[in-house]
This record gives C-alpha cells, structure tokens and sequence, in this order.
C-alpha cells in the first residue's frame, strides 16, 4: 500500500509539475506584416482580424506592423527590419511587390525564422509556408463570368492595383484566359496603386477617352470600389458592366445596386487565421502545408443572399 501510494503520489506531482511547467511556458512572439494598415479597407480589417483570432486561439503573442499605403513597399521593408529588431520566434508577411520585398525577406530567413507568406508570394522560393488565394484560378473564373455579360463589340477596360504585386499579375492573366477570345477587346489597362482616389481618377479619364468601353472588371477593393464611384458618378451605371475582387461594405452595396454585377471574394478573415496556425505549426514542429489555398467565391446578385455566402461576407456574425 506504502508502494501504491508513494508512486501514486509521485506522478500526481510530475504530472502537477508538467502542467505548471506549461502554463508558465513562454508563448510564441510573432510579427504580422500585412501590407497596409488602412481601416477604410475591408480585407486588410478582415484579414488582421483572423490573425489576432488565431493568435489568441493559439496561446501566441502577435505585434502587427504594416505600412500606410499598400503601394509603399520602401515603408513595408521597414516594418519587416522593425519587426526583426523584437527578435520573433516567427513573421508572417503579405509581400507588397513580387521582387522588391524579396532581399529583406531573405534577411528573415537568414536569421533563422520561419516565414510564412499571406496574400502575396515573391520571387523566390524562401518561406516556410504560403497561405494565399488562388489567384490565377480567381482571376479565370471572374474573366469568365465578364465574358457572358459581353455583347459583340464592346470594349473592356482594367482596373488593376499594382503593378508589381504577385495578386495583380497572376488575377490579370486570368482574367485575360478567362474572357478567351473576347481578352483582344480590351482597350485600356490602368494601375492605381491600390488607391480609391486613382483608381476614380484613372477610371474616369479611361471611361472618357474610351466611350466604348462597356466593361470594366477591377482587381482588388481599392481598384473595383474607386472605379465603381466613378462610373457611378458618370451616370453610367446602366451603360457599364461592372466585376471585381473582394467584399467591402460599399462592394456589397454596389451589387445591391447593380453597379457592379459580380465580385469575386476572397476570405481573408480565414487567410489570417491559417497563416498564424501554420506559424504555430512551423514553430512546433509540425507539419505546414507548403501552398495553402484559403479560397475564393464569385459573389452575384442572384446568390447574395444565400446562407453560405452571408457567412463569408460577414465573417465576424460566424464562422468564416
């Protein structure tokens, strides 16, 4: 009995010790690096937002710093070399440029953090983890859709965001594959730097110079919400056709109105939220899923108001 009873009461206490061991186990410092901080914009909220979740769901302590301006990647460098002064056990980056931001993330690697790439990719095969849209397939598959709204004869014009980030190269080649044949109407091609204002600027001077655009499909939120402002204003909302990516209040208000036809959403929310846990992983020793595809979804009038799409439009009423 003296037996049982001492080595019962020896592993009560490894097992007491083990759990207190545990509880005052450092947590992990990660950096979040977005590309821009803006609170007007709803995948950059949206994406924080699920970052902040998975940090707080996996017990690990996150700093997010990201630049003004999505188009500023001199400012975006910065961040990152900031964020290496906190020495973290991780980074997780959404690269602005697919070539500029690639010697700075290699400096993040060389210390030897695990890197992991949301959003975004760059030009070398570096990170330890990709959590991304497909954004060729998305790109298709709004290309295609653009192309059955397209009578004989009318002219396309894009609105892209910018010019060097991987998003915009790969959503614009899938666009042109997915419009066919019909990719040879486009008359105009315009970058506003992931701006509202230039991409209003830029739409309206295109619309003006070009009257027989009849189409316009924009890149990323900055770009479909300031071209949509513009056709608006022009009074061309019943002339134009209008698609483009991500899911903004005013984006959802839009195709409420019919100012633009369809949006291509992303879930950044879940994008955040996987590029954290794949950090966790990387750190724990896990396994991490080199490519991670975070998904996408055409968004119409006609399926607005379906179930499944409300949760992925409104991802802080539900799961995303």
């Amino acid at each position: 009995m003296f037996l049982l009873g001492g080595i019962a009461g020896f592993l009560l206490l490894a097992a007491l010790g083990f759990l207190l061991w545990d509880s005052e186990k450092e947590s992990y410092q990660i950096v979040f690096v977005p590309k821009t901080m803006d609170s007007s914009n709803g995948f950059w909220t949206s994406l924080i937002a699920g970052g902040k979740l998975g940090a707080e769901e996996f017990g690990a302590e996150i700093e997010i710093l990201g630049a003004s301006a999505e188009g500023n990647i001199e400012e975006q460098r910065h961040m990152v070399r900031k964020g290496l002064q906190l020495q973290p056990d991780a980074m997780v980056v959404a690269p602005g440029s697919y070539s500029e931001m690639t010697k700075v993330l290699q400096e993040v690697v060389d210390c030897k953090i695990p890197l992991i790439l949301v959003d975004s990719v760059i030009d070398a095969d570096i990170a330890t983890a990709i959590v991304a849209t497909d954004n060729y397939r998305a790109g298709k598959e709004l290309g295609e859709f653009c192309r059955t709204l397209l009578e004989e004869g009318e002219r396309i014009g894009l609105v892209c965001h910018v010019k060097e980030a991987s998003t915009a190269m790969e959503r614009e080649q899938g666009i042109r594959d997915g419009l066919g044949e019909r990719k040879d109407d486009i008359e105009d091609v315009v970058y506003c730097d992931s701006s509202y204002e230039n991409a209003y600027a830029l739409t309206r001077k295109m619309l003006e110079k070009n009257p027989q655009i009849r189409m316009v499909i924009a890149t990323n939120e900055y770009s479909a919400v300031g071209a949509a402002r513009a056709v608006k204003d022009l009074g061309l909302g019943k002339t134009i056709k209008m698609a483009g990516f991500d899911s903004s209040v005013e984006e959802i208000q839009l195709l409420e109105e019919g100012i633009l036809q369809g949006i291509m959403i992303q879930k950044p929310f879940h994008m955040g939220y996987l590029g954290i846990e794949q950090a966790v992983n990387a750190m724990d020793g896990k396994k991490v899923e080199q490519n991670l595809d975070s998904g996408c979804k055409l968004i119409t009038k006609e399926n607005l108001y379906e179930e499944e799409n409300q949760r992925l439009l409104y991802p802080f009423h539900g799961e995303q």
